[in-house]
């Protein structure tokens, strides 16, 4: 196979996320993939084995859920990829669309909570207010609560008594309190441990009539597992010993925790006994696990992938619980673990390597979003389409990410951005000097958070990169406030310490607008024209400023948000990335 068949081959392999189910109809499933060219959503009836496409979007659908008794299928439809719509719902067999609230205007969606007695929470945002309405189909919507500051709601009790609500009333929305309502509004219980320690709801207990509500909470300045009675107000810490980014589950029987924990860009499975108190590992291959569930009877689903093997949903009982349709994706490079002394303490870095040509290799700094997330040891398409191209990739864990702590996510302040470029710089140092880069070859690369580090890169440390290839960035803070949806808006404000009015050193300051004037490596940028978290004008703004200084640069738009969920988009995105490095940097 030739390598652009091979790279291409990666991204049109059918995907699959891991199959949802039914909480009390647990043989009833749903989920993603993109097996017909855009992620769609699937239900999938284990127990005749037959699955059918739900939905049939030209854009692809992000979200979807399922309702505790399996009768219901719900997905949120927005209009053309902008991420701003409605939720429709389906009979889990198959039957007519039904709008899930049809009295509500359309919004940004925040999330969905399902009752097994018919009751829907969801959330939407629009006109500088969030929103969660209370939801039966055929009667009108309930608003239960609105505030200007971001709110999400977390969860419902299966019998819908009680809503868990994660809110930043309080003034940070990056660290968020906890509270739980009746179907009034009226609280039950709320948690806030003051600033800088956020605590999140995940689920209440699949079991009808237990109270108790499964959150994370940042009290030892990492997030740990809390067991919450929001009635009684009794609070269960879960102590555990390594740090590191979590995600959290019930067993079905809620006698147990399943404690999914990232740490070093790799994945690791646990399994808590509530009533005993002992912590145990589950033994999974080397990698990343994107999402695991326990089923009926204790053993786990979960999504798995390396950055060398492609992604399959195993189980802890050592099966292939399904595989996608069509062929896999051929595989790819290792990658290797690089710890380099920075300006804010150790660095963790991945690298992966061209498996022909001799270092120093022509090489791509690929920055990741968020900020609040992390590179892992997971199959990235793009990363080996890289590779097979004959260059290097580093991806760099720089302070802001998560998976290290939260003193490691919370070093994001004051200097934002290059704070980021800091870390960056300070790996480009080192794989310098180990003879892995060549200084005279290197592209800075990036999405979204990502995208935006490669603009202000290329303007503050004009001599270190060759070129830059920027992916939906925020080009200008101050524009972009302006025209985002609310939810962005809101982690503005949280971390740049308020509005552009109230801080507009601060935005001026982190913006690439900023520093066009320094920029002296061409520079790609690819933009959605519906883009709601990265505004097209704000680039538009920046684009003119390149233009006017005579930088060279070109531009790409199309028509959706962010990143794609129509695979023959992203084939053209990354060929023409590659094409523009290496008319470059050779």
């Amino acid at each position: 196979m030739k390598a652009e068949e091979r790279w291409q081959a990666r991204f049109r392999a059918s995907r699959m996320t891991l199959p949802v189910w039914a909480r009390r109809a647990p043989n009833r499933s749903v989920y993603r993939s993109n097996a017909t060219g855009t992620w769609q959503v699937y239900a999938w009836d284990r127990a005749t084995g037959t699955t059918r496409q739900v939905t049939v979007r030209p854009k692809g659908t992000a979200h979807t859920a399922i309702d505790p008794t399996g009768q219901w299928i719900y997905w949120f439809g927005d209009t053309e990829g902008d991420e701003f719509g409605v939720w429709w719902r389906q009979p889990f067999m198959g039957g007519p669309d039904q709008l899930v609230a049809p009295d509500l205007p359309p919004g940004q969606p925040g999330g969905i909570a399902l009752s097994s007695t018919g009751l829907v929470a969801i959330s939407l945002a629009s006109e500088g207010a969030f929103r969660i309405h209370l939801v039966r189909h055929g009667d009108p919507s309930r608003l239960l609560y609105e505030d200007a500051e971001a709110a999400w709601v977390a969860d419902m009790s299966l019998d819908g008594q009680l809503i868990a609500i994660n809110h930043g009333e309080y003034g940070d929305f990056r660290h968020p309190a906890l509270r739980v309502v009746r179907q009034s509004g009226q609280t039950v219980g709320e948690l806030y441990d003051g600033d800088d320690r956020g605590v999140i709801g995940l689920r209440f207990a699949p079991v009808l009539g237990d109270r108790r509500l499964l959150a994370l909470h940042e009290r030892r300045q990492r997030q740990e597992p809390l067991v919450w009675d929001p009635v009684t107000g009794e609070q269960r810490e879960i102590w555990l010993r390594d740090s590191g980014d979590l995600a959290a589950e019930w067993y079905d029987d809620g006698r147990g925790l399943l404690i999914l924990r990232d740490n070093r860009a790799r994945s690791y499975l646990h399994r808590y006994d509530l009533a005993g108190g002992g912590l145990t590992l589950i033994d999974t291959p080397h990698g990343v696990i994107d999402d695991a569930a326990p089923r009926p009877g204790g053993h786990v689903e979960y999504s798995w992938s390396s950055a060398s093997r492609p992604p399959v949903i195993r189980s802890s009982n050592g099966q292939v619980v399904v595989n996608p349709s069509g062929p896999a994706a051929p595989p790819s490079v290792p990658v290797e673990d690089l710890d380099v002394g920075g300006p804010g303490g150790r660095i963790h870095a991945l690298v992966s390597r061209p498996e022909h040509g001799s270092a120093p290799y022509p090489t791509v700094f690929m920055l990741h979003g968020g900020p609040t997330a992390h590179d892992r040891d997971t199959f990235s398409p793009e990363v080996a389409a890289w590779v097979d191209a004959g260059f290097a990739v580093v991806r760099v864990n720089y302070r802001g990410s998560t998976g290290y702590g939260s003193a490691w996510r919370d070093a994001l302040h004051g200097e934002v951005g290059h704070i980021e470029l800091q870390d960056v710089a300070a790996v480009r140092e080192w794989v310098v000097e180990q003879g892995i880069a060549d200084p005279a070859r290197i592209v800075l690369s990036g999405t979204a958070w990502g995208g935006y580090l490669t603009l202000l890169g290329l303007g503050t440390q004009p001599g270190l990169w060759a070129a830059g290839i920027a992916a939906v960035p925020i080009a200008c803070h101050q524009t972009s406030y302006e025209d985002e949806a609310e939810s962005l808006r809101a982690y503005h404000r949280a971390l740049l310490g308020g509005s552009p009015d109230e801080q507009p050193e601060r935005y001026a300051a982190s913006s690439p607008i900023t520093y066009v004037e320094q920029v002296e490596s061409p520079v790609l940028i690819l933009a959605g024209e519906n883009d709601t978290r990265c505004p097209l004008r704000q680039i538009e703004k920046y684009v003119a400023r390149l233009a006017e200084h005579g930088r060279r640069h070109e531009i790409y738009t199309y028509d959706a948000v962010r990143g794609s969920l129509v695979v023959a988009e992203r084939i053209a995105q990354m060929s023409l990335q590659l094409e523009f490095a290496r008319k470059h940097v050779g």
